[in-house]
């Protein structure tokens, strides 16, 4: 019913924004994997609220506690299961908009839907489920850096201020140098001054996150309906507040290009290219260069604002949302991008043993 992704890896997450938990099932991850559990939890508190003063401040551990397929510190083979506890939940912030649909949310379609909505904090449709994308996006990465793949991400736009600079011309090292997860301190600085200026008008807006994954060997993917880009633009699109995914042509407009402006020259036998407008993957699979996207989100919908609506028995009505929300989500959001790129790699790695005796 939508609550799980991948074929090979499979992730199922389950639990509401304020409910007593949040949690997964992870099955298919391969026996014998020495977990590192610090860089599980060092992806969690690069998620979490509350960590600095351009996210709400919601305070949640996000401590996650591991219930199976773990013996010893090592994978089992088993599904693993883990849940997340909400600890800082403030329901009755909600009261106010328990019969009301606000404008641009989830709300209304959950209700369309099922007929019955949690309206607490958005309940399923929250982004705080995409904590356990995170644990599983975390595992998945330790499974891809056995085999040379490592996979990084950044924040290179927040409303009008963007990083106009190719991922190869910046020292990614420097992404969590600053609030905003910007490799490039001057233009974080900008991005920064942005986000407060919004949130002191009581207003939201978006951005984009740039992702990259480099030693990626030429071969993942599947024909015809799987192909690589389509499931990366898949799990990148279920993410909260996405709105938009582009991968390749980096700073061309493919639309308006001509063919000798953008086909990539092969210069070896591995795939190599001279260039890389296709991003890392052609026919859909992907051929040895390194792969990177563009996430664009849009400014979250919860506003502190009054705003037109209607109320659940169709009545027209103005409400003024209360609560904890981020003003911008895209700082935080670097690590859940980090995370549902390497769960659909690692899904295509696993897959790639199949496809050869």
């Amino acid at each position: 019913m939508g609550n799980s992704i991948g074929k090979f890896f499979k992730l199922t997450t389950f639990g509401e924004s304020h409910g007593i938990a949040i949690g997964g099932v992870i099955d298919g991850c391969p026996s014998g994997l020495e977990l590192n559990f610090q860089i599980i939890q060092k992806q969690l508190d690069r998620r979490k609220p509350g960590q600095s003063k351009i996210t709400t401040q919601r305070k949640e551990n996000d401590e996650v506690q591991f219930l199976s397929g773990i013996f010893e510190g090592k994978t089992t083979g088993t599904p693993i299961g883990f849940i997340i506890k909400n600890e800082d939940a403030k329901s009755k912030d909600y009261s106010a908009i328990k019969d009301a649909f606000r404008p641009s949310h989830a709300d209304f379609t959950y209700a369309a839907k099922y007929g019955i909505r949690d309206y607490r904090g958005g309940g399923r449709s929250s982004a705080r489920e995409t904590a356990c994308r995170v644990v599983a996006g975390a595992i998945a990465q330790q499974i891809l850096n056995k085999v040379g793949v490592n996979i990084s991400a950044y924040v290179s736009a927040v409303g009008n201020v963007k990083l106009k600079k190719c991922y190869a011309e910046l020292d990614l090292s420097l992404i969590d140098d600053n609030l905003v997860r910007c490799p490039d301190n001057a233009i974080a600085d900008q991005m920064i001054l942005s986000i407060e200026k919004t949130k002191k008008q009581g207003d939201t807006i978006g951005g984009e996150i740039t992702a990259l994954a480099t030693g990626v060997p030429a071969g993942w993917g599947e024909p015809v309906f799987d192909k690589l880009h389509a499931d990366i633009g898949k799990v990148m699109l279920s993410i909260n507040a996405v709105h938009g995914f582009k991968y390749g042509f980096d700073g061309v407009d493919i639309a308006t290009s001509k063919g000798s402006e953008v086909n990539d020259s092969m210069i070896d036998a591995s795939g190599k290219t001279k260039t890389n407008f296709s991003g890392g993957i052609q026919g859909g699979i992907s051929n040895g260069n390194d792969i990177y996207c563009e996430v664009a989100f849009k400014p979250v919908a919860t506003i502190m604002q009054k705003q037109n609506t209607i109320d659940k028995n169709g009545n027209k009505i103005d409400i003024k949302a209360k609560g904890r929300h981020d003003a911008c989500v895209v700082p935080r959001a670097v690590p859940i991008v980090e995370g549902m790129l390497a769960l659909t790699l690692v899904d295509h790695y696993l897959r790639s043993l199949t496809n050869k005796i």
